[in-house]
């Protein structure tokens, strides 16, 4: 992972954090993980992370994030270095962000069986899906095209970072 990674993983988290409650996506599998024995082989684990929470000990650092959670009542500190991380979200303004060279193979494998396209759409320069609203007229059940400016979503938008 580089260097650049590493900091537009850190710049998302601390944004996030700014605004309140984050979600972390990581895979607990990866070295120098630190997660409760039952989260080890997770290749998916959310954690839920916050400066709010008690103990105060959050620490966002150039190596990636510690804090003290709860597990079904008992306390442990995590620790996830940034190259375990994939993905960030805040759960105040439902923005997420996804780091997919990070992304587990379980990931990867189950995107590309799904995919199965025919050859000539698997290039790079296929034709891109374009989506619009379609506004439906309640006079007559006919559909009426939506403005020809789309806006963007304020709430549960998704950025890929490369």
């Amino acid at each position: 992972m580089t260097e650049r990674t590493e900091d537009s993983k850190r710049t998302q988290v601390l944004e996030c954090l700014d605004k309140g409650m984050t979600q972390i996506h990581l895979d607990a599998r990866r070295p120098g993980v630190l997660v409760p024995k039952d989260f080890e082989k997770e290749h998916h684990l959310v954690l839920n992370i916050s400066y709010r929470f008690d103990p105060p000990d959050l620490s966002v650092t150039e190596w990636g994030i510690r804090q003290t959670l709860s597990f079904k009542g008992s306390r442990f500190t995590v620790a996830v270095p940034w190259s375990a991380l994939y993905a960030v979200a805040s759960l105040t303004t439902r923005e997420s962000w996804m780091f997919p060279h990070d992304m587990p193979e379980e990931f990867v494998s189950a995107a590309t069986e799904k995919a199965d396209l025919p050859p000539e759409l698997e290039s790079a320069d296929r034709p891109r899906a374009v989506l619009r609203e379609v506004v439906l007229d309640k006079k007559d059940g006919e559909q009426a095209e939506a403005p020809a400016e789309p806006t963007a979503p304020k709430r549960g938008h998704l950025r890929l970072v490369k």
